[in-house]
């Protein structure tokens, strides 16, 4: 890709993640791909796992955020009877239970104890910070620390037979910060035992799904979403001529001429369909921008 190319890319691409790639290695690829030194990813996946990682460009990289927000939607496998130290099956085992005799029933039961709007205790191989370092890079070390549970909202926690006793296939539609290993453990210990999680896909990031999704080497120019299509899930509304200066400049919008309800954010775009700006709520009558894509000179 030539360099006059480059920073003329602003869009998204949705990578259908195989394993063994960490999502930096996504993005490092993406940068030698479109040739494109502004990349960035929305909902990190760890390395074990597979599925959408989607995957922002030049100025589209500032819209992430509202990406990664997104509802998700997962598949796995929980096997009970063994936990491990990552709560999944890279780790070393920490504990052993004989429950291969646990019924579908009791299994299904116990998952919707999980579900709805729940406190969630991060794992230690995340990447979140304690005292200005990451909790996994804390865990290699052998160190484990004290973490505050936070909410989470699993909208649905579904779970099928598996092809062996004490295994059984789960679907997770959950928020964005909700571990589905924390899921797969806090299972186990709900029914009195414990459990760790294993061949984590990730199917859908809200309405991405693997019917969009390119493996990293089958990405092309071709499969560039426009950043318009990258914020199909946010309300959409047309700006009027008039008023695009005014979004160009960052400026301040009243709701009621635009006919904007409700809590936002909303992407603004042109009769083009272009995306303009992404705005959000005040406790006014007005909407402020958050982030600006065509701005003004």
């Amino acid at each position: 890709m030539s360099p006059a190319a480059v920073d003329q890319i602003n869009g998204l691409v949705v990578v259908d993640k195989e394993a063994g790639w960490t999502s930096h290695d996504v993005v490092a690829r993406c940068r030698r791909i479109f040739g494109q030194k502004r990349v960035g990813h929305a909902g990190t996946l760890d390395p074990d796992a597979t599925g959408i990682l989607l995957v922002g460009l030049g100025r589209a990289t500032r819209l992430m955020r509202f990406l990664t927000a997104l509802p998700k939607t997962y598949e796995a496998e929980v096997v009970l009877g063994t936990a491990t130290s990552t709560l999944d099956s890279s780790g070393e085992v920490t504990g052993t239970w004989d429950m291969e005799d646990v019924s579908l029933a009791s299994v299904r039961e116990a998952a919707l104890t999980l579900t709805g709007d729940i406190m969630q205790i991060p794992p230690m191989v995340s990447a979140l910070k304690v005292g200005g370092k990451r909790l996994h890079a804390l865990a290699r070390e052998g160190i484990e620390v004290e973490r505050a549970a936070r909410p989470v909202s699993v909208y649905r926690y579904d779970v099928m037979p598996g092809m062996t006793p004490g295994v059984f296939r789960i679907e997770v539609v959950c928020s964005s910060g909700t571990y589905v290993r924390v899921l797969a453990a806090d299972l186990g210990a709900a029914l009195g035992g414990g459990a760790h999680l294993r061949n984590l896909r990730r199917t859908r990031i809200g309405s991405f799904g693997t019917e969009d999704a390119r493996l990293v080497d089958e990405l092309t120019l071709a499969v560039v979403l426009s950043p318009a299509q990258a914020m199909r899930d946010l309300d959409q509304v047309v700006v009027p001529i008039d008023a695009q200066k005014l979004v160009a400049r960052g400026l301040p919008l009243d709701r009621v001429p635009l006919g904007v309800s409700g809590d936002g954010p909303w992407g603004l775009v042109d009769d083009a369909h272009h995306l303009l700006a992404v705005y959000e709520a005040t406790e006014t009558d007005r909407i402020k921008p958050a982030v600006v894509i065509e701005s003004a000179g």
